[in-house]
């Protein structure tokens, strides 16, 4: 994998529901930070089927559920797992520090 762009501070930990999403916009991108199963992901908060944000749909198993119509995405890699949507949305490195969570908006490569 490959990263390359600095991480900024995208807000507290404690600001990120348990089991759920934050959206928030870091140098104009809009950004989904969401904690699920003790871990925290941060993809863009963007749903590749009709352009809502998916820090408003509902977070389980690894998983975002775009709430206007289903389109379901693995937090871990913004590929979809349930239709309609076909494309995925692009996933962020994110790094917890010191109470802080912090993304890096360059999107990850193999």
């Amino acid at each position: 994998m490959t990263e390359t762009a600095a991480f900024v501070r995208a807000c507290a930990l404690s600001d990120v529901p348990e089991e759920g999403a934050l959206g928030l916009e870091l140098n104009d991108t809009p950004v989904a930070v969401i904690r699920a199963g003790g871990e925290v992901f941060a993809l863009r908060d963007v749903c590749s089927h009709e352009e809502v944000p998916l820090s408003e749909g509902e977070v389980y198993d690894h998983t975002v559920e775009c709430w206007l119509h289903g389109s379901c995405f693995d937090l871990r890699t913004g590929q979809p797992t349930g239709p309609p949507a076909t494309a995925p949305v692009p996933t962020y490195p994110v790094k917890i520090d010191d109470g802080d969570v912090y993304v890096a908006l360059a999107e990850l490569t193999d």
